[in-house]
């Protein structure tokens, strides 16, 4: 067996260079070819502590090419935040495309339109594991009736914090959104070699339970379509809290205003937070760092005493894309990457949470840390809007350009907001 597995990374010039130079989507075909034999390539998400994963995936590997003869499978771990601009140039260039994705469930119905994913309804129905799948995971692979992907494991955030420093400083565990903000002062004031709560400027699923929980929404639906709603009183106030945690008394902008969600683990892993706003596929990264031992999850508190702030409905996919010339086999590696013994080992690996139920159930009696996120879905979570305009909004960095240039004092929140809000708008309305 022959792997070759390479982290992939990319500065932000390569990015920007790249969504420059990259041609429209004109829309995808198939090859017309069904091999049996040769290569097929994987590209999956690269995680912050990605060992864990890699052996998970590996041993799946070892069995697929083991039970197809003539068969190599390399794979290719990607930045998360680099996605749209790699995987929009794979659809313009099957030559280079992978024949398997991991993908965002916020992706599926852009990756839709722009013709890149295969429909695999037929042999995912006829899959006997997938009777089990949540009608929510279900949902995420789901456009207009048909599949276009096996659901890989739900995304849900709650609250990291060091059990220790709360101790030592006598604090009690935040109950609403405002203690959390006034405890995260608290400690940096306390401990100016940490940060209260790591926040990031181009931390989107950790910033929008704020908005949320203060009753705002990111759109509304009008018309057939969606109308931004990031201008309504309720967004603002929401907006107000999560970017007042960017400064000296807690996360300083000109450290913060760039982090994404995984620095914000990265330095709560590391000891240099006291919260964290994580998912339970930041447990291993965590459990790898010095915080290990020290640390503990509750949700993340609402704006009223005992309520949970609603967290995005995370998680993602694994996805054939049309062009590929091996379908059969792709089809099967999919299944294969996203069955029942792949995600229970996922889990047991990096806390990743099971999209078939009887395995998440089995996952939840085995480990207690699983609690605050079962509870954090029991309580209510939100999507994002369901249309190919998000994946335009999300990789034209929208929101987090409005959270920086909040942070920065280049805008204030309403202007910052009616800008993005009329980004939001365009989008909505270039995608139909």
């Amino acid at each position: 067996m022959k792997l070759s597995v390479r982290l992939a990374g990319f500065t932000a010039l390569a990015a920007v260079l790249a969504t420059a130079c990259a041609p429209q989507t004109s829309g995808t075909s198939s090859s017309g070819k069904d091999e049996k034999t040769g290569t097929l390539r994987v590209w999956l998400f690269q995680e912050v502590d990605n060992q864990p994963k890699q052996r998970v995936v590996d041993a799946v590997l070892a069995d697929f090419e083991k039970a197809h003869q003539g068969t190599e499978v390399t794979v290719e771990y990607i930045p998360v935040e680099t996605r749209a601009q790699r995987v929009k140039a794979a659809f313009n260039d099957p030559k280079s495309a992978p024949d398997v994705i991991e993908y965002g469930n916020t992706d599926t119905a852009g990756y839709v339109k722009d013709g890149g994913l295969a429909d695999v309804t037929r042999e995912f129905d006829a899959w006997s594991e997938a009777r089990d799948t949540d009608p929510t995971a279900r949902r995420s692979v789901t456009v207009d009736g048909k599949v276009y992907g096996a659901p890989y494991f739900v995304g849900i955030r709650a609250l990291y914090y060091r059990t220790d420093v709360f101790r030592q400083l006598g604090l009690r565990v935040p109950e609403t959104q405002a203690e959390l903000i006034s405890t995260a002062q608290r400690i940096r004031a306390a401990r100016p070699d940490l940060y209260g709560l790591a926040v990031g400027g181009a931390y989107t699923y950790g910033a929008l339970p704020f908005l949320w929980a203060n009753g705002g929404d990111l759109a509304t639906e009008k018309g057939g379509g969606y109308a931004s709603a990031l201008g309504t009183p309720a967004a603002r106030k929401g907006i107000e809290a999560y970017t007042s945690l960017f400064g000296d008394d807690n996360c300083p902008a000109a450290k913060c205003a760039s982090w994404t969600g995984n620095d914000t683990v990265t330095a709560f892993a590391a000891g240099k937070a006291a919260m964290a706003i994580g998912g339970n596929f930041s447990h291993a990264a965590v459990d790898a760092g010095k915080a290990k031992g020290k640390y503990a999850v509750i949700p993340l508190p609402g704006t009223k005493a005992g309520s949970i702030a609603p967290a995005f409905a995370g998680g993602n996919n694994i996805g054939v894309l049309k062009s590929t010339s091996h379908r059969t086999l792709a089809v099967d590696l999919m299944k294969r990457l996203a069955s029942k013994q792949a995600q229970s080992r996922l889990f047991d690996a990096m806390g990743f949470l099971p999209t078939f139920t009887d395995v998440r159930e089995q996952a939840a009696a085995k480990e207690p840390f699983v609690k605050p996120f079962v509870d954090t879905l029991a309580a209510g979570t939100k999507f994002v809007p369901v249309t190919p305009a998000w994946a335009q909004i999300d990789s034209s960095l929208v929101l987090p350009t409005m959270f920086q240039e909040i942070v920065s004092g280049r805008k204030d929140v309403a202007d910052a907001s009616a800008a993005a809000a009329k980004k939001m708008d365009d989008a909505f309305g270039s995608a139909g």
